[in-house]
């Protein structure tokens, strides 16, 4: 499979609309649209996936630059995460040692049913 990245959404662009957009092109597998964890809202990019490279060369020529709900598109060939194992502690999950020395201290005022405030981290 070949996957695009979608830059330049609107809000509003749902993943029935893209799926239809850019199944003119080719076997479309899914489309999956990034939401803000808290707002549940789009963060303004896609990914699209098609069966056949051919296929998603074609909809990068077609689409890149198109207008979709008054936006223009950017569409490029979606770029595979970097290699984790050149980054000290990065992939070896949760409590991992050398991942140990990543802290991050918040401080915050505590106050207790007494009344009492105190600074904690």
């Amino acid at each position: 499979m070949s996957s695009l990245k979608v830059d330049n959404l609107t809000y509003r662009t749902s993943p029935e609309t893209l799926k239809r957009v850019f199944e003119k092109y080719g076997e479309v597998g899914d489309v999956y649209i990034p939401r803000d964890r808290f707002t549940r809202e789009s963060r303004g990019f896609a990914f699209v996936r098609f069966y056949d490279k051919r296929d998603a060369e074609d909809a990068i020529d077609a689409m890149d630059g198109a207008i979709l709900d008054g936006r223009e598109l950017r569409v490029q060939m979606a770029r595979v995460a970097e290699d984790l194992s050149s980054i000290p502690g990065a992939g070896q999950g949760r409590g991992a040692k050398s991942a140990q020395s990543l802290h991050l201290a918040v401080k915050r005022t505590v106050t207790t049913p007494h009344g009492r405030s105190r600074e904690a981290l």
